[in-house]
């Protein structure tokens, strides 16, 4: 059953259209899988398995006449239980709005379930998205399918859990601060942040720069087929832009000049880290392309920006919460809403001042350079219950920021235009996967995609055999 549960979506769709698998055959296998990582992994939070087999059923009927409802009929996709689907519960992990049942489906998710989907699961999140772990008082600790004593990842935990366990064939992520390429990275999963405004999302985040919708995958394949069915300019927001239809095949990259920057100026990066960043780098030198490192010309006032702006505006949001339900927060959700209230108007201001300094710096050195390369994360994981509101974190024997000083993508969420993709480098010592962040150009988002094939081609791939799969408590 391993190779059925860990088949790729774009091989799944193949199979249903030759009949050599039924939608039926791959949801029944990944809800036994569910079942049985349940206590160990716990990256679901509500399931519609039943449901969701009367959905399979019917497109097993659609597929054996050959009339498939669209790009994703039949297939088993996460949702992160952050956006909505109308009539199901979305609880954001928190005890605030655990009876919450919207009416309506969120614009990330309408063409998703257009295509013909099926939402079997919605996956866990800290509290309102507001760390790069997942635990909460609500669900409890979702943790790493590799090494369960870390963390998956977060905010989008919960959907790297399930694809890294075999539990869903595609998931949803947000991304804020990482939250999309923070797990991608933890469990050696594709993840992309598609640049500002590229996919729909809901208000009143839809107007921040620094969120962002987008896909989770075993392979780059796979993310560019839920990216092309996630793309796309909706009626209620206002940011959202045209479609664009990614190619899923493109040319070699001979030739190409990658700038490659190991710590974006500031950040402590484990030697583990460190040691799968410079083989990734000998693999696109053994692809054609010349790699250097560069002086990226940023310095601490970047992630010092960043963590300002998301106090000022997300913690904010979180703060109209404190008076009537703050007894019910996690301590990190609380700290952060609270952190909040001492920001200033002057304070929102100067990190987007940093901001427009940091992109005119990063600007021409993707006018000399094709791509950027960096890690995703400076450390494999935290510990999977970590608390970043009581506990501090050391790399290198320097104590850092226990919320974005141990993950390196919240700066591409500043350079929101920038399309990025996360990648799998490798593992580190104890077995938790390691990433690579490939960062593009304003909008050229077949840019990280073309690199990041040739990546994946390389070297051959990921999950295709028992030895490249979690052990799930093991």
């Amino acid at each position: 059953m391993s190779d059925l549960l860990y088949l790729t979506a774009t091989d799944a769709l193949a199979r249903f259209a030759d009949k050599t698998l039924s939608p039926v055959e791959l949801l029944s296998a990944q809800i036994t899988q569910a079942e049985a990582t349940r206590e160990t992994v716990n990256a679901f939070t509500y399931t519609h398995f039943d449901e969701a087999m009367d959905a399979a059923r019917a497109s097993e009927s659609r597929w054996a006449k050959g009339e498939p409802l669209g790009s994703l009929d039949g297939l088993p996709v996460a949702i992160k239980d952050e956006s909505h689907i109308a009539g199901k519960p979305t609880s954001y992990g928190s005890l605030i709005a655990k009876d919450y049942v919207p009416d309506t489906t969120s614009p990330m998710n309408q063409p998703i379930l257009a295509a013909g989907a099926i939402v079997h699961a919605r996956t866990a999140t800290p509290e309102y998205s507001c760390a790069g772990f997942t635990w909460s008082r609500l669900w409890g600790v979702t943790r790493n399918p590799w090494n369960p004593e870390f963390t998956p990842g977060g905010s989008s935990g919960g959907s790297a859990a399930s694809l890294a366990a075999g539990t869903s064939s595609l998931a949803t992520g947000s991304d804020i601060g990482g939250s999309i390429r923070i797990p991608s990275s933890c469990c050696g999963l594709v993840g992309y942040k598609p640049p500002y405004g590229r996919n729909p999302d809901d208000i009143p985040f839809n107007l921040d720069f620094y969120c962002h919708t987008g896909p989770l995958a075993r392979s780059v394949g796979d993310a560019i087929l839920l990216q092309n069915t996630m793309s796309g300019q909706h009626p209620w927001d206002i940011a959202s832009l045209p479609k664009i239809t990614l190619p899923t095949q493109y040319p070699d990259i001979k030739g190409w000049k990658i700038a490659l920057s190991m710590d974006l100026g500031s950040f402590q990066v484990s030697d583990d880290v460190r040691r799968n960043t410079l083989a990734a780098a000998d693999t696109f030198r053994a692809l054609g392309a010349t790699v250097e490192e560069v002086d990226i010309g940023w310095g601490p006032e970047v992630p010092k920006a960043c963590l300002a702006y998301l106090t000022h505006l997300f913690g904010g949001a979180l703060s109209m919460e404190l008076e009537e339900h703050g007894d019910k927060m996690t301590t990190y959700c609380r700290a952060l809403a609270e952190k909040s209230l001492d920001s200033t108007a002057q304070d929102f201001v100067a990190s987007l001042q940093t901001a427009g300094e940091a992109y005119m710096k990063l600007g021409p050195l993707l006018q000399d350079y094709d791509c950027l390369i960096c890690p995703t994360n400076a450390l494999p994981a935290v510990r999977a219950d970590f608390d970043q509101s009581v506990e501090t974190i050391e790399i290198n024997g320097v104590e850092v920021d226990p919320s974005l000083g141990w993950v390196m993508t919240t700066p591409f969420n500043m350079m929101s235009r920038c399309p990025v993709i996360s990648v799998p480098s490798g593992f580190a010592a104890n077995g938790v996967p390691t990433g690579l962040q490939i960062v593009g150009p304003a909008y050229r988002d077949e840019i990280v995609f073309q690199a990041a094939l040739s990546f994946e081609a390389a070297q051959g791939g990921w999950f295709n055999e028992s030895g490249t799969r979690p052990r799930f408590g093991g």
